[in-house]
């Protein structure tokens, strides 16, 4: 079963993502960003991003433009090893994903927006003793701490993920206000990690990143993690939570009261060694 076969449409949840959650709001802590018609094109450090609310009705060789257009200014700058072009399920028209992998984008996996209200997260976790749960970002030096979490999440998600650590402080350092790091800890060492991000000038909060360690799966340490966040988010004056959820995450979520709105595919181009673009 694909993520669309079982989405349970909700118009008005639907509608708080479209107009809080696209666009500007995922170009917070961009180094820089502009505008092309109806994309708004961000750069964080080496690696670009597309997002918008809708293609103002642009289809078959006006879209073709666009893409083209695209590439050519992400390929303009070699400072940008890669950009994401962020699609969504819902999104018109239904051959843009087409489009895209013609003009040499190439699509990741699927997953699921979760959206719904942080409240019915915020309940409590039952969890082994001798876990503990601990917010690292809000600390004189919180990098040793960010390192150990990353190596945690290299091996939750079983890929290479940590160098991401210089992306994050980079955003830490500049828009500290809106962003939490949560780990959970056995005995010193980092099973689970989390982050939340606050959606400025929105209802939204996003939790992300979510990983545990494989031998520590099953325990309820995801779900506190998740309510820990949730509780903050709620202390915050957020009133919901997203999440691009994977295959084990969405049930979770579910399971606690996110709905499933739509689903998101990034296309990515990667700009290639032998040509420079």
């Amino acid at each position: 079963m694909t993520p669309t076969d079982s989405l349970l449409p909700e118009p008005r949840l639907l509608e708080v993502y479209d107009s809080q959650l696209r666009e500007e709001a995922e170009l917070t802590g961009a180094t820089r960003y502009d505008r092309d018609g109806p994309l708004w094109r961000g750069i964080f450090g080496a690696r670009g991003f597309v997002t918008y609310r809708d293609l103002g009705g642009l289809t078959g060789p006006a879209l073709d433009a666009l893409i083209t257009r695209t590439v050519a200014h992400y390929a303009a700058d070699p400072s940008i090893a890669s950009f994401e072009w962020k699609t969504r399920g819902h999104d018109v028209p239904a051959d843009l994903t087409e489009r895209l992998a013609a003009h040499g984008l190439v699509a990741e996996d699927t997953e699921t927006v979760m959206l719904g209200e942080a409240a019915l997260l915020a309940g409590e976790v039952s969890l082994p003793p001798e876990v503990r749960l601990r917010r690292i970002d809000n600390q004189s030096d919180p990098l040793p701490d960010l390192i150990r979490a990353a190596a945690a999440q290299d091996r939750a998600f079983g890929v290479g993920v940590s160098s991401g650590v210089e992306e994050f402080v980079r955003r830490l350092e500049h828009r500290s206000d809106l962003i939490e790091f949560w780990v959970a800890e056995v005995q010193g060492e980092v099973v689970s990690t989390g982050r939340l991000e606050i959606v400025p000038g929105t209802e939204c909060a996003g939790v992300w990143g979510g990983g545990t360690v494989p031998e520590w799966r099953g325990r309820g340490i995801y779900r506190a993690l998740t309510a820990a966040r949730a509780k903050s988010a709620l202390d915050r004056g957020v009133r919901y939570l997203h999440s691009d959820s994977t295959e084990f995450s969405r049930p979770i979520l579910q399971r606690s009261g996110l709905l499933p709105v739509t689903t998101t595919t990034p296309f990515i181009w990667t700009r290639r060694e032998d040509s420079g673009g």
